[in-house]
């Protein structure tokens, strides 16, 4: 079976996970992998970003590296990428031929979608010198987590998937910390319990933990502010990119200007149109950040959300930049149902109607999710 029919065969999501599926699979397979030296990315958000301004500071010093992130917005290739370019679907195909070929047909069709994917890149990326691995959710228990690694990237880290990690910031971060190794960064936090939370795990598993604070000196400040002026960087992308800086001379390399230096992060607030940005952030500390990088500048927003999301905090956040809400449909199971979304539009006092299309004389911000994205430029695309 070629991989396209065989991960439609697979639910992109599960109500309940089962945790001691993907190690025991993994077990029995892990000699048979080659594997690079690991970088582990975990956290709420920054994840994507930060990740890609190390892979492509290791690829120009001459390290050939791969990014494994999630979830795509456009095409599966997007989720694995070697040196500057998205796998190609000959490779990619290849990649699953030979997981097929030592892996047993009845667990690779028990792993769950991320889970087999997760596998699947890793075969991808057996000739890469290093690999920047992205964790899909929490830490401890994810996928990404079975692996070695040489140091361990935390990203801030908020509420989300409160289902699954728990309704704290301290189960939250918990969750997420304890897949810390051996060697770990801590990015700027939000939550003042995060740090005391990894500092005790950290004593506990031996684990070197450091803080961007801590490493980024002025040298990587002022590489961080001149990129952030150049390319037009938010705050954010600034933070996140000064802290792939800090990690990659925790790797034993020089930063240097010119290996970082990007003027675009397709999705973070990417300037995608002249009146039209566009953000895959989809909870709150996305939004907070957007707020703040916005400076009070009215917007029209597109929006949806899937319904396990705190969609009135987000949406209470943006309220003192939202001029109006176009709600873009999306269609897909997980999606609040119309009604409940528009009675909480309602209750803050925001005006809204459907997306239909763009206006010249509105300014627009795209914002939801991966799926929001990917529903609007295929709409645009159309049109």
């Amino acid at each position: 079976m070629d991989l396209e029919s065989f991960l439609a065969s697979k639910p992109l999501f599960y109500d309940v996970i089962d945790y001691e599926r993907f190690p025991k699979a993994y077990l029995n397979i892990a000699p048979l992998f080659h594997l690079p030296k690991i970088i582990h990315i975990v956290g709420t958000n920054g994840k994507g970003s930060t990740g890609r301004f190390l892979a492509t500071a290791l690829s120009r010093a001459g390290k050939c590296t791969g990014h494994y992130t999630s979830p795509h917005i456009l095409k599966f290739n997007e989720r694995i990428w070697i040196d500057g370019a998205d796998i190609t679907d000959r490779d990619l195909e290849d990649a699953h031929q030979k997981l097929s070929s030592f892996m047993d047909k009845s667990i690779a069709q028990s792993l769950s979608y991320f889970e087999y994917t997760t596998l699947l890149a890793m075969v991808a990326f057996e000739h890469c010198e290093y690999v920047v691995l992205e964790a899909g959710l929490g830490g401890e228990f994810d996928a990404t987590n079975v692996f070695d690694k040489v140091l361990s990237i935390f990203t801030p880290i908020g509420f989300d998937h409160s289902a699954f990690l728990g309704s704290t910031i301290e189960s939250i971060a918990s969750t997420k910390l304890r897949s810390m190794q051996t060697n770990a960064v801590l990015g700027i936090q939000k939550y003042d319990e995060v740090e005391s939370i990894a500092r005790k795990i950290a004593l506990g598993k031996q684990c070197q933990l450091h803080t961007v604070q801590e490493l980024a000196n002025f040298r990587i400040k002022t590489m961080g502010l001149h990129l952030a002026t150049k390319n037009s960087l938010s705050d954010y992308l600034r933070d996140n990119c000064e802290l792939a800086m800090v990690a990659f001379e925790l790797l034993g390399y020089k930063a240097e200007e010119s290996l970082f230096d990007q003027s675009a992060l397709f999705g973070r607030l990417s300037r995608i149109a002249k009146n039209v940005t566009l953000d895959v952030g989809h909870n709150a500390l996305a939004a907070g950040a957007i707020v703040q990088a916005l400076h009070g500048e009215k917007i029209t927003l597109v929006y949806n959300t899937y319904a396990d999301k705190d969609y009135r905090e987000i949406l209470s956040i943006l309220t003192p930049i939202i001029d109006s809400v176009e709600i873009i449909t999306v269609d897909e199971e997980r999606i609040v149902s119309r009604e409940l979304l528009e009675a909480v539009l309602e209750e803050l006092g925001l005006s809204y109607g459907l997306f239909e299309a763009i206006s010249s004389n509105k300014e627009y911000l795209v914002f939801g999710s991966f799926s929001v994205a990917e529903a609007f430029l295929k709409r645009i695309d159309k049109a």
